[in-house]
C-alpha cells in the first residue's frame, strides 16, 4: 500500500494532530504478568524482561495466541502491533475481546493478509449472545508491517468504539431501546492470535498461503488494558474513569466519517444482496 504524499500527507498529519484524542497510548502493562500464551507450543514468545515484545507465529503445523489472565466487564485495551510482511495471505492476526460458551459477546480487530503488494483488510466486528454479522472491513492509510501501530478497543455500557493510532473508525452504540442487543452482561477476555485460514480470508479464499515463506510472525507490544476486572461474580468499577463515559464528539465523529468514506472497503450496512429483505435494524 502507498503512503499518502504531498498535499494528501500534509493535510493527514494536520487532521490527525488537530483533534483531541479518544485512545491515548498508555503502555503500562507487562506481558509477564498481564498474559498467558495460551497455545502455539513456543511459537508465542515473551523478547524482553520487561514483558513489552511479544510475537506470535504460524507454520503448516500450527498457529499461536495468548489470553489475558483477568476478564473484564467494560475496559479499554490496546496493544502495538506490526503484521506479517510479504506475502501473508491465508493468514488472520487478532486482537479482540471474547466471552466463553455458545452465546458469547465478542468484539473483534481482524486482520486479513494479502499476497506481496496488496494491502491488509481490517474486519471489525461484533457478537452479543453468539449473534455478529456486522462486519466493516477498512483498507488502513498506511503499511501496518512496516513500523508498529496501535490498535483500541473502548468498550462501555454506552459504547463501542474502534481506535487506530487515536483515529476512531468505527462506533456501535448501545440500542437497546430499539431491542439491538449489547454486550453488557458477559465478561469477556482479551485474546490475540495468529492463525491460518486460508479458505475465506484473503479474496474469499482465492488466494492460498504460501507455506514456502513459513514461518510467518507478528509482533505485539505495549500491551495495556484499563478494566472492570471480573471477579467472584461482579466487576467493581471506577466509574469516573475516561474510558467509562468516553463518547465521540463533533471531531471525533467527523474523523469516523473521514475514515469510512476513504478506507471502507465492506459495510454490512449496505449490503443489499446479503440483506434482500432490509438492512439490519441497527443500521438505520
Amino acid at each position: 500500500m502507498k503512503s499518502p504524499s504531498g498535499t494528501r500527507f500534509a493535510f493527514l498529519v494536520l487532521f490527525l494532530f488537530a483533534v483531541q484524542s479518544v485512545c491515548v497510548y498508555a503502555g503500562t502493562g507487562s506481558f509477564h504478568k498481564d498474559v498467558k500464551i495460551h497455545w502455539g507450543d513456543g511459537r508465542g514468545k515473551i523478547h524482553d524482561n520487561e514483558g513489552k515484545l511479544l510475537s506470535l507465529s504460524l507454520d503448516k503445523s500450527s498457529g499461536s495466541g495468548f489470553q489475558s489472565n483477568d476478564e473484564f466487564l467494560y475496559g479499554k485495551a490496546e496493544v502495538q502491533m506490526k503484521l506479517v510482511p510479504g506475502n501473508s495471505a491465508g493468514t488472520v492476526t487478532t486482537f479482540y475481546l471474547k466471552s466463553p460458551g455458545t452465546t458469547w459477546d465478542e468484539i473483534d480487530f481482524e486482520f486479513l493478509g494479502n499476497i506481496s503488494g496488496h494491502p491488509y483488510t481490517l474486519h471489525t466486528n461484533v457478537y452479543t449472545k453468539g449473534s455478529g454479522d456486522k462486519e466493516q472491513q477498512f483498507h488502513l492509510w498506511f503499511d501496518p508491517t512496516r513500523e508498529f501501530h496501535t490498535y483500541c478497543i473502548t468498550w462501555n455500557p454506552e459504547r463501542i468504539i474502534f481506535t487506530v493510532d487515536n483515529v476512531p473508525i468505527r462506533e456501535f452504540k448501545n440500542s437497546e431501546s430499539i431491542g439491538i442487543p449489547f454486550p453488557k452482561i458477559q465478561p469477556m477476555r482479551l485474546y490475540a492470535s495468529l492463525w491460518e485460514a486460508e479458505h475465506w480470508a484473503t479474496r474469499g479464499g482465492l488466494e492460498k498461503t504460501d507455506w514456502s515463506k513459513a514461518p510467518f510472525t507478528a509482533f505485539y507490544r505495549n500491551y495495556n488494558v484499563e478494566g472492570c476486572v471480573w471477579a467472584n461474580g461482579k466487576a467493581p468499577c471506577a466509574t469516573n474513569s475516561p474510558w467509562y463515559t468516553q463518547k465521540l464528539d463533533q471531531r471525533g465523529m467527523n474523523r469516523v466519517k473521514w475514515a469510512q468514506r476513504k478506507y471502507m472497503v465492506y459495510n454490512y450496512c449496505t449490503d443489499k444482496k446479503r440483506f434482500p429483505k432490509g438492512v439490519p435494524t441497527v443500521c438505520t
